[in-house]
């Protein structure tokens, strides 16, 4: 895999995937998430697309998976993670908890590429809510 990331000025960067597709970072945060945030963006996703596929297959009927990603960081340089949270809300029709839980948990542990590639020392957290729902939020 390789990224091309090219100097805009200021703080900021365009990045380029293989594919074509452009996004910016900016460490001022103004047109762009900045690098820290899209560590955690890329945490959010990784583990989402995870759960969804883990839990499709097992035939959960999931109309929507929705997180929020919450870090604590060091207050000096480097200013990395030291802890981060992702508090997971799955909506369908009659999801077993059980299933839900494990493939967070499977996610996490094995599947998320971003999770497995964090600094073990990171502590992560995960929370699990279900909602009843009959379609699509």
């Amino acid at each position: 895999m390789e990224i091309e990331v090219d100097w805009q000025g200021e703080k900021r960067f365009r990045a380029r995937t293989p594919g074509g597709i452009e996004l910016t970072v900016d460490g001022d945060a103004e047109t762009g998430a900045t690098p820290m945030e899209s560590a955690l963006i890329a945490l959010g996703a990784c583990m989402g697309i995870d759960i969804v596929d883990i839990l499709s297959k097992g035939r959960q009927d999931l109309a929507a998976c929705e997180m929020t990603v919450s870090a604590d960081r060091r207050d000096d340089p480097p200013r990395r993670f030291t802890a981060i949270r992702l508090d997971i809300v799955l909506s369908g029709r009659e999801i077993d908890p059980h299933k839900a839980d494990r493939a967070v948990e499977l996610s996490r542990s094995t599947y998320c590429s971003v999770s497995n590639s964090l600094a073990p020392d990171i502590d992560i957290e995960t929370s699990v809510q279900i909602v009843e729902s009959n379609g699509p939020s």
